[in-house]
């Protein structure tokens, strides 16, 4: 797989493989990259304000604006290097998991959480 040159390029890469592992019915790589394009997704929401706008837009319901886009609020932009640190995090978390499966005797479940990981894996690296 070529590396992707950023982070946008790596969501693709993510989407587009998403697609293929549907079509293959490969269950665990649907779950896997679903996971990590939602991960992501939520680490490029913009952190809500700690505080209303003190202004008041409208005289029915206060701190409201008006205007086309008034609500709408610019994604984060993040990095290759923190998506890369998002995967690699789903990564790990999924190893620890299959390692706490395997300590209950959970096998189907901890061989499930690894190929997840393997999945993931490829995404890291570049």
């Amino acid at each position: 797989m070529p590396a992707p040159e950023d982070a946008s390029a790596l969501r693709s890469l993510l989407r587009a493989d998403l697609v293929a592992a549907m079509k293959a019915r490969r269950t665990e790589a649907v779950t896997a990259l679903r996971t990590a394009i939602a991960v992501i997704d939520n680490a490029e929401a913009v952190e809500a304000p700690a505080q209303a706008a003190s202004h008041a837009g409208s005289e029915h319901v206060a701190g409201a604006r008006t205007g086309v886009g008034s609500t709408e609020a610019e994604r984060r932009v993040l990095s290759l290097a923190e998506v890369r640190a998002l995967l690699r995090g789903q990564v790990e978390d999924r190893t620890g998991e299959a390692d706490r499966y395997d300590t209950y005797g959970q096998r189907d479940a901890a061989l499930r959480l690894r190929r997840e990981a393997d999945v993931l894996s490829r995404y890291v690296s570049g």
